[in-house]
């Protein structure tokens, strides 16, 4: 009978245990996926705070102010990624054209050339002002583009 006692202990451990096991691992299952679904929903956050950069200017009359501060957020991206020119949306690199000239810069280009760059488009409206009646800089649309791969903004153009 001391045997038998034993031996119904033995067993009632052994199933404490596997229950215990089989807890742990469905609790490390069910906080695997809820972490996985709390990055991604981190990650579509961010996406979109990337996106809203841009297309908040959509649908509004831009001065050429807005067109460059536009084209140093696209600038700064090209350069943190290190990317000098674009393949159409399938990386990150984002390009801006105003009336079909490309004013953003990729990697390796020097402040100096940007700076001037920048000046030359202000200058140019501050000379339409001035040849104007009203003195008031010339207003521009934005277009964006985003991309299928990526879901990232790739092209804005301004017209």
């Amino acid at each position: 009978m001391e045997n038998a006692s034993k031996a119904l202990i033995m067993a009632a451990g052994v199933l404490i245990g596997i229950l215990i096991l089989s807890l742990a691992v469905y609790l490390f299952t069910s906080f695997g996926s809820t972490s996985a679904e709390i990055y991604k929903k981190n990650q579509e956050t961010q996406l979109n705070q990337f996106n809203t950069q841009f297309t908040s200017y959509v649908g509004m009359e831009c001065t050429i102010y807005d067109v460059i501060t536009v084209a140093n957020l696209a600038t700064e991206n090209n350069i943190f990624y290190e990317l000098s020119s674009s393949t159409n949306g399938k990386d990150n690199y984002i390009s801006v054209s105003l009336k079909g000239n490309s004013i953003e810069y990729g990697y390796g280009t020097s402040s100096t050339s940007i700076n001037n760059k920048y000046n030359e488009l202000i200058q140019n409206d501050i000379d339409k002002i001035q040849n104007d009646t009203q003195n008031q800089l010339p207003r521009y649309t934005c277009t964006v583009e985003i991309s299928p791969t990526t879901q990232r903004v790739y092209k804005v153009e301004f017209k």
